[in-house]
């Protein structure tokens, strides 16, 4: 604890840095405005402490670029206990809402009443499935509230860079293009893994025509949860040249059984990267997404245009 004059543990104090002036000062960070609606996470998928830990850790990453955010978790398939369902989220962010106004109030605050969505609901899926995203608004409805639901995150420029990266993190790709060396274990054809059925398999392949442009290997896409197809998809490649193949799954990780794409993988002999997982650009087009819906601040990431 600090003392007027100085810190009562004898910590140096760190000051805030003088306000630059002039044109080339830095723009003063973004803050969620005060009463904005919740961000809530719609987290698909079996819940377990992993699932919640990257949940969190996306959560974490949309707050760096945005302090303030309230940012919650709901889970489709939540308990209501350790694991809380996303239509109490979403009930209990509306009461909290008008709670924190009424206290304001109460205070002798002048605050203007709440209005607007309570949450924006984000789906923390990288492509379309119709069946989950029925779940999601279904959700929505059974919560009373006023809260809106946004898209999914792709198809976007920054789910290709992220694919890239866990390639590469596998050793199937090359980081960087530009640079003159080989992976000996490098692929020449990549199996886009996807969910969601045909509307899925061909929102992924608007990512996988940028994967492969970054990758200059064929990228083709594919539906874990339609029998047959990933093997179908990794038989095309092989006939059109390709021996050594890659899974790429286009994925987060938590909407599918991980033993769903082990097996795939298996079935049509390809090496696996990992799914997107918590990579920054996940955070990022989450908090683009809820920032878009409510119009608060032009949180758009680089690539954006191009979605």
């Amino acid at each position: 604890m600090s003392t007027p004059t100085g810190p009562a543990s004898g910590l140096p104090v760190r000051m805030p840095r003088p306000r630059q002036s002039g044109r080339h000062r830095r723009p003063e960070p973004v803050v969620a405005p005060e009463g904005a609606a919740a961000l809530v996470l719609a987290l698909p998928g079996t819940p377990s402490p992993a699932s919640r830990s990257l949940a969190e850790e996306v959560i974490s990453i949309a707050r760096s670029e945005l302090p303030g955010l309230n940012a919650q978790i709901g889970y489709l398939d939540g308990d209501d206990a350790e694991y809380p369902t996303l239509a109490s989220v979403l009930t209990h962010a509306a009461a909290e809402r008008t709670a924190r106004y009424e206290q304001a109030t109460a205070a002798g605050r002048e605050v203007a009443e709440p209005s607007g969505p309570s949450a924006v609901v984000v789906p923390l899926l990288a492509g379309p499935d119709s069946a989950m995203i029925r779940r999601i608004r279904q959700a929505v409805m059974d919560s009373g509230t006023q809260a809106e639901l946004t898209d999914v995150l792709g198809p976007h420029p920054l789910l290709a860079e992220a694919l890239h990266v866990r390639l590469s993190e596998a050793g199937l790709a090359r980081a960087d293009r530009a640079r003159l060396f080989t992976v000996a274990t490098a692929a020449d054809g990549i199996v886009l893994a996807t969910v969601g059925g045909e509307e899925a398999v061909q929102a992924a392949g608007i990512t996988g025509m940028l994967l492969a442009a970054r990758l200059a290997v064929p990228v083709m896409a594919a539906a874990l949860d339609v029998e047959g197809s990933v093997a179908s998809i990794a038989a095309q490649l092989q006939d059109s040249g390709s021996t050594q193949l890659a899974l790429a799954p286009y994925l987060v990780g938590p909407e599918i059984d991980a033993a769903l794409l082990d097996a795939a993988a298996k079935e049509a002999g390809c090496a696996t990267a990992e799914p997107l997982g918590a990579y920054p650009a996940i955070g990022k087009l989450v908090l683009s997404l809820y920032a878009t819906t409510l119009g608060i601040t032009p949180a758009t990431p680089q690539g954006a245009q191009a979605h």
